[in-house]
């Protein structure tokens, strides 16, 4: 089923984000940004785990987490050890909520309309995959820039 795919691909690059976050040599390049890098590794990291917290999280699995995401762009310095651990927490909830879903849920409307098209949930999910693939590339080269 789709579903333990999809929980494999985020396990692995979430696992992934973690080991990107733990490479950079000096914790305070994690808020680097410059010239035209407008993203700290640090700021898409946050982004990462408030996007997959609210659309997977609070959107499917109903948990109720309230996304800030303003501030997952201006928050500054949070600790790393603080970053790994909204990591691991996040990995626990899209296991909980993929594993709560059926066929017939995948192939469901999505209940918001993120896009200008409406989509189902397992349309939606892949994207939400790629996304967090898009932006873990984006962290290392950030992380490869700034430590090179």
């Amino acid at each position: 089923m789709l579903t333990q795919t999809l929980n494999k691909l985020f396990k692995r690059d979430l696992n992934k984000l973690k080991e990107e976050i733990k490479l950079y040599s000096n914790e305070s390049n994690l808020w680097i940004v410059d010239k035209d890098v407008l993203n700290s590794g640090g700021n898409l990291c946050l982004h990462l785990v408030g996007n997959l917290n609210h659309f997977i999280g609070a959107e499917i699995g109903k948990t109720n987490y309230i996304r800030q995401r303003d501030l997952e762009f201006s928050l500054k310095n949070v600790p790393r050890t603080e970053l790994i651990q909204q990591i691991d927490d996040v990995i626990l909830v899209i296991d909980q909520v993929l594993h709560t879903l059926t066929e017939e849920d995948l192939q469901k409307e999505y209940s918001r309309r993120v896009f200008e098209d409406t989509m189902t949930v397992e349309y939606f999910l892949v994207h939400l995959s790629m996304h967090l693939g898009y932006h873990l590339g984006q962290i290392n080269y950030h992380r490869r820039l700034l430590d090179s």
